[in-house]
């Protein structure tokens, strides 16, 4: 007999559940630390060894062999197979489009003392072009813009930066405009594009000058494929963005009704893209004039070379006043191309009968443009700008007057706030890169690298680190890694009080905003001149213009991460108590890390842009390098070197700080 014994039943209490194993993270902030701070002990005990200084006129063995294969190919230009059918060809005809540009608008042609179209024609087009595109205001705008860069004394400058601008624009477009299309059809196309695009946006500008006067001599040729490299890739993303970005449900109804892929892509996806693709092409002609200027230090014409000339003679007037004119030339360009992509919009919202008389009006204007194309071309009134720019003359002379009276009246405040910066920030650093070891430094590059990016990121690091040694460069780079961090500290503390503003009040961010895109219009060229007249030829004016040149991007950014915070967790921090200092500190600022981050990434990159800028105007390091090598000769190779050193540093601390925004963001 089995008896069932039963299991008596649990009164009181339940036993609770074994606790679970909490897991420990360790703080990537106090690794850091820590690894900084080993640096610094290591930095006392080895200080001054293994530093790898190099004098500012001796080469490596790597400088005299790009000097020997500049010679050789030199002496071998005109014979060497790959040259004469390829390299010289290429030149031939990209010289050929920017001169046929130059004889239209510019230079004097043969048999002509002026060019083919003279500065009445010119406003006269630019302002029917401006109307037929956008509106009667943005005409007003061209028309005024153009005739001030006459009244500066500055018209053939002008008409040379607009001739190579416009000549790297149809060459970029000819080839982004096709491939954005490709890449916005294909995935395989637009992942095997988009690592080519990172790189050419990553290399700093004047990188791209040394290598293609190697292959394609100094002068507007090489300006020109300089400009083409560098404006084609935000053609090629925004185009291919615009393509994917068209409703699937659209296309599908397409192909439902049988519409070849032809005819699907240029009766649908190019028309209901055609607005972000102009968008595209105003991005174009802003990097293409900003390059243009740039292009001066392989002798390109125009304005830039005016500036040039000017910060290297610290004629703070001429200086500003050809700035000046940058500056008015890039927001009618920007402003044009706006109002073009804008423009199917406003027609569609204008009634019939405007657009009516709208097509009347504009063959009545076009018939004007042809007869002041007429008169420019036949009667020298029409075709010199008048007067001997005392407009100029005057900008010129006051910006030297208030220069003057700036270094005279506020050199005290200027150079101690310079002093303070230098003296307590700047030069502890640098000697805290260029005296410690050079395996020293590698060795705490590669571990943050790790800690920040991972693994990749480390690899990375060693391999630029590596390629940095092999430059013979080492000290210059830590000494221009120097300025470009402290810029981008700074750059950042700027960034997240100014954005943080901007998100936290729709009224701040719509005021500041257009002082923002203004400001992202302007060369960098531009940045240089207030603040040489206000610090003089440092490397500390360097650097403030490099933070003023990168900040606008890092603003907007951290501005939207602010503003993508849920205002729901805000409203939850306030019902709890929290002040607003503690809503930004430990709510919206971590939440928006990714952001932070992303600004960090895109700010660095800006601030290396500046650094060639900055050799100008005694920034010394690898921007000074770059320029001697354009100058002098026997200094090519050191130049060429120095450009290599500096997109090492540039795609270093990109994948390091494009690696810790992904880890921030998930």
């Amino acid at each position: 007999m089995t008896v069932a014994i039963e299991k008596p039943e649990k009164t009181g209490t339940v036993e609770p559940p074994a606790p679970a194993r909490r897991v420990r993270t360790v703080n990537r902030g106090v690794v850091v630390a820590g690894i900084l701070l080993v640096w610094l002990v290591l930095f006392a005990v080895l200080r001054g060894r293994h530093t790898l200084t190099l004098a500012a006129a001796d080469l490596t063995d790597l400088h005299r062999w790009f000097n020997d294969v500049n010679d050789s190919i030199g002496a071998n230009r005109n014979s060497n197979p790959l040259f004469l059918y390829f390299f010289n060809e290429i030149r031939l005809v990209i010289d050929s489009l920017v001169t046929f540009v130059q004889d239209l608008i510019s230079q004097p042609t043969p048999g002509r003392p002026v060019p083919q179209i003279g500065w009445l024609g010119v406003v006269g087009v630019a302002g029917y072009v401006s109307w037929a595109v956008g509106n009667w205001r943005v005409a007003l705008l061209a028309v005024a813009g153009f005739t001030f860069l006459g009244l500066q004394g500055l018209w053939q400058e002008s008409m040379d930066t607009l001739a190579l601008t416009l000549s790297a624009v149809c060459v970029a477009l000819l080839f982004a405009i096709p491939l954005g299309v490709w890449a916005g059809l294909s995935d395989r196309v637009n992942r095997i594009v988009t690592p080519f695009l990172d790189f050419m946006q990553t290399m700093p500008t004047f990188v791209y000058l040394a290598p293609l006067t190697l292959f394609f001599l100094i002068g507007p040729a090489s300006a020109t494929i300089a400009t083409t490299i560098y404006a084609a890739p935000p053609a090629i993303r925004i185009t291919a963005h615009a393509i994917r970005s068209v409703p699937q449900a659209t296309v599908e109804a397409a192909d439902s009704m049988g519409a070849t892929r032809r005819q699907t892509l240029l009766k649908v996806l190019l028309p209901m893209s055609k607005r972000t693709v102009v968008m595209g092409i105003n991005q174009t002609i802003m990097a293409a004039l900003a390059m243009v200027t740039i292009a001066a230090l392989i002798n390109a014409p125009g304005l830039g070379a005016t500036v040039i000339q000017a910060l290297q003679s610290l004629d703070v007037g001429t200086a500003f006043n050809a700035g000046l004119a940058i500056v008015v030339l890039a927001i009618v360009l920007d402003r044009v191309t706006t109002a073009a992509s804008g423009r199917a919009e406003t027609a569609r919202g204008s009634g019939g009968p405007f657009l009516k008389w709208r097509r009347h009006l504009l063959a009545a204007g076009g018939v004007v443009a042809l007869v002041l194309v007429y008169l420019s071309h036949t009667y020298l009134w029409a075709a010199e700008f008048p007067g001997e720019g005392r407009v100029g003359s005057a900008i010129s002379r006051t910006a030297a007057e208030v220069t003057t009276w700036a270094q005279d009246n506020l050199s005290g405040l200027t150079n101690a706030f310079r002093d303070a910066l230098t003296n307590g920030l700047l030069n502890p650093f640098q000697a805290l890169l260029t005296d410690s070891p050079w395996w020293l430094v590698g060795a705490v590059l590669v571990a943050v690298g790790a800690v920040l990016g991972g693994l990749r990121a480390s690899v990375t690091t060693v391999v630029c680190v590596g390629l940095l040694v092999g430059t013979g460069l080492w000290s210059d780079a830590m000494t221009t890694l120097a300025s470009t961090a402290v810029a981008t500290v700074l750059v950042m503390l700027l960034g997240v009080v100014v954005g943080v503003w901007m998100g936290r009040r729709a009224l701040v961010d719509r005021l500041v905003r257009p002082t923002l895109d203004a400001a992202q219009v302007m060369p960098p060229f531009v940045y240089l001149v207030p603040f040489l007249a206000l610090f003089g030829a440092t490397r500390f004016t360097a650097i403030v213009a490099a933070v003023v040149y990168a900040a606008p991007v890092a603003i907007k950014i951290i501005a939207d991460g602010v503003r993508a915070v849920p205002a729901t967790t805000v409203e939850a921090a306030t019902s709890t108590g929290c002040n607003t200092w503690q809503i930004i500190t430990k709510v919206q600022l971590p939440m928006s890390r990714g952001a932070l981050t992303l600004a960090t990434n895109q700010g660095l990159i800006y601030v290396l842009s500046m650094v060639v800028v900055g050799g100008l105007v005694g920034a010394g390091a690898l921007g000074y390098d770059v320029v001697a090598g354009f100058s002098q000769g026997q200094l090519y190779g050191k130049g060429l070197a120095a450009g290599l050193a500096i997109v090492l540093l540039g795609v270093m601390f990109d994948r390091i700080t494009q690696a810790a925004a992904r880890r921030a963001g998930t």
